[in-house]
């Protein structure tokens, strides 16, 4: 019904640009809670206003979160961004992960979750598009949607999992269906409260209505 709902309303993103591990790992750092679009423009932004990615790793956030400024959490992003890039220096005293591509899929999982700043979106994301794996990358708003409408319960939403979607989905299917699904995510983040994301979330299950985010009663 998810996945139904989603394709009748959003399209799919294009696919991934060939870019190396590195830049598919910060690319999914800028992705996470924006759309594709704003996520391309301020990685080109990042790719070409500074002169390396060690420049990008020594600017401050607040520096980065200006550049960010087309996401909708560019503040998060800039965190996310400068803490991964820090982890990858210290971890490997350069930024060439090309040899990762080589390893276990399994392997490399791990390396990439044990980087600060890198979230199970992040590791779904670089898992799918630079390492060749099955995984769909949930950020936190399509999470939240899924408990509202009943696909997960709340310990499944509170482990940061979605059980049976990589069986449901094939991995042919997986980066188109899972850009499609990581916009009612972002719309999720963007405004949880608003018309659009209720609109949607009833549309899939109209017995969710109590399940709805509740806006805050003013103190």
């Amino acid at each position: 019904k998810v996945l139904k709902v989603v394709k009748k309303h959003y399209k799919p993103a294009p696919p991934s640009k060939d870019r190396s591990l590195l830049e598919h790992l910060l690319f999914a750092c800028c992705l996470e809670n924006s759309p594709h679009d704003a996520a391309e423009k301020v990685f080109h932004a990042l790719s070409t206003d500074y002169f390396d990615w060690n420049e990008v790793r020594v600017s401050t956030v607040r520096e980065l979160a200006e550049a960010l400024k087309p996401l909708n959490d560019s503040q998060e992003a800039a965190t996310r961004l400068k803490r991964v890039l820090q982890s990858v220096f210290e971890t490997h005293y350069s930024f060439d992960l090309e040899p990762m591509k080589k390893q276990n899929i399994g392997q490399a999982v791990k390396t990439l979750e044990k980087y600060n700043g890198s979230t199970p979106f992040v590791v779904a994301y670089v898992t799918q598009n630079a390492l060749g794996g099955h995984a769909i990358p949930i950020n936190q708003g399509l999470l939240e949607s899924m408990r509202i409408v009943g696909v997960v319960s709340d310990a499944e939403a509170a482990k940061g999992t979605v059980p049976g979607l990589e069986r449901i989905v094939p991995k042919s299917k997986g980066a188109e269906v899972g850009s499609m699904l990581h916009l009612l995510g972002v719309e999720m983040h963007r405004s949880p409260y608003g018309a659009t994301i209720r609109k949607l979330l009833l549309e899939i299950e109209p017995d969710a209505k109590d399940n709805l985010p509740k806006r805050p009663k003013p103190e």
